[in-house]
């Protein structure tokens, strides 16, 4: 290759390079990352998040029970049977007051040995099984709770878990908690809102607050008094059950 031809490629060469120079140096390229990072970012949305409680108050339309028997005799055969005994009187007694069968649902079922007393280990000729046997009960007809309760000791369950009330749909009872639950968080945000000198935007955000404070409703009896002595039924106080639905809520914020 002959010289010219070497410094016309080497001029061209050189020029290109400058006019690439020239570019970098008046446009973008002579800025730093930092600085086009702010001019392309986008600015944060200022938003606010409050938590809404909606609280419903309900009528109860269902009760449920644990009705047990439990035996205990010299040999695991004398115990069992004599359970068996029991517990078919038991459920005979709930089906004759109107108790649907798919009402009635086993829930324990256990046969151990005692093989210590008061004083420790006692002899293999003291030791004695006993078996209980457990059944969860609905009772649909709430009028009925101490009649039912009554006429299980009667037919001899003498193991009787707490009743609680509760409602056999309470879809209706939550869309009514949560609908509470969103006024109480827009009157929330509004308020803080107002008290910065802002407003309250469209909703960004939704969630249910699983576990917060109420949670689901519940009114139960632990235990009670059976109505003895001359009381004519177990007094059961039915109350109200108290439903606690809490939403989560983020809203924008514009001036």
């Amino acid at each position: 290759m002959n010289t010219n031809r070497i410094q016309r490629i080497l001029a061209v060469t050189l020029a290109a390079v400058m006019l690439l120079s020239g570019a970098f140096i008046g446009g973008n390229w002579l800025r730093t990352p930092v600085a086009l990072a702010q001019e392309v970012a986008p600015t944060a949305a200022r938003t606010i998040t409050v938590v809404g409680e909606g609280v419903v108050n309900i009528e109860p339309n269902v009760a449920r029970t644990n009705i047990g028997v439990e035996v205990v005799r010299p040999t695991v055969e004398e115990a069992a049977a004599e359970n068996s005994r029991i517990v078919d009187a038991l459920l005979a007694t709930l089906i004759d007051l109107g108790i649907d069968e798919k009402d009635i649902q086993t829930s324990s079922f256990n046969v151990y040995a005692e093989r210590y007393g008061m004083g420790g280990p006692v002899s293999e000729e003291e030791v004695q099984y006993r078996v209980g046997n457990t059944v969860t009960v609905i009772i649909r007809d709430l009028d009925q709770v101490g009649e039912v309760l009554d006429a299980s000791i009667k037919a001899g369950a003498n193991n009787i878990y707490g009743v609680e009330f509760l409602l056999d749909d309470a879809t209706a009872a939550r869309s009514e908690a949560r609908k509470l639950a969103v006024e109480a968080a827009n009157a929330n945000a509004a308020e803080l809102a107002a008290l910065t000198g802002v407003q309250v935007g469209r909703i960004l955000s939704i969630s249910e607050v699983i576990g917060g404070a109420g949670g689901f409703y519940n009114n139960s009896i632990s235990s009670f008094q059976l109505g003895l002595g001359g009381a004519d039924r177990t007094p059961i106080q039915l109350g109200q059950l108290r439903l606690t639905m809490q939403l989560q809520i983020t809203y924008e914020l514009v001036d």
